[in-house]
């Protein structure tokens, strides 16, 4: 598995995401949330993510932007580690839920542990 994170591996359909929030499953690691549900892809991916920053709790843009590409950029440096021998296909969505600001360091140590949990939760 590689490190891109290219149009193959986002979260787009509007139906998978309704179905995401509706059926799936969530694990949290404080601030973040992984919700996910097991389901097959047409174009033979093995997983699909998207993120999520609330617009009420960062009012500005800016500030929402910025959480969302620094949770892609950890998203996408931990995913061949955890998820590199996986055969099952799933798809993510992971809303950050804290009000503050937050850095890199602490989004992808956070990211680390959410991906341990959600294994240790899928393998029982």
């Amino acid at each position: 598995m590689s490190f891109k994170y290219g149009n193959k591996d986002k979260l787009k359909s509007k139906k998978l995401i309704e179905k995401l929030f509706n059926e799936g499953q969530a694990v949290t690691v404080y601030p973040l949330r992984l919700i996910y549900l097991k389901t097959e892809f047409l174009d033979n991916s093995t997983l699909k993510t998207g993120v999520s920053v609330s617009k009420k709790q960062h009012k500005a843009a800016v500030s929402r932007n910025r959480i969302k590409r620094l949770l892609r950029e950890a998203y996408r440096l931990n995913k061949p580690n955890f998820f590199n021998n996986s055969s099952t296909s799933y798809a993510f969505m992971i809303l950050y839920l804290s009000k503050d600001g937050t850095t890199f360091a602490s989004i992808n140590e956070t990211v680390k542990l959410l991906f341990q949990k959600f294994l240790d939760k899928t393998s029982n």
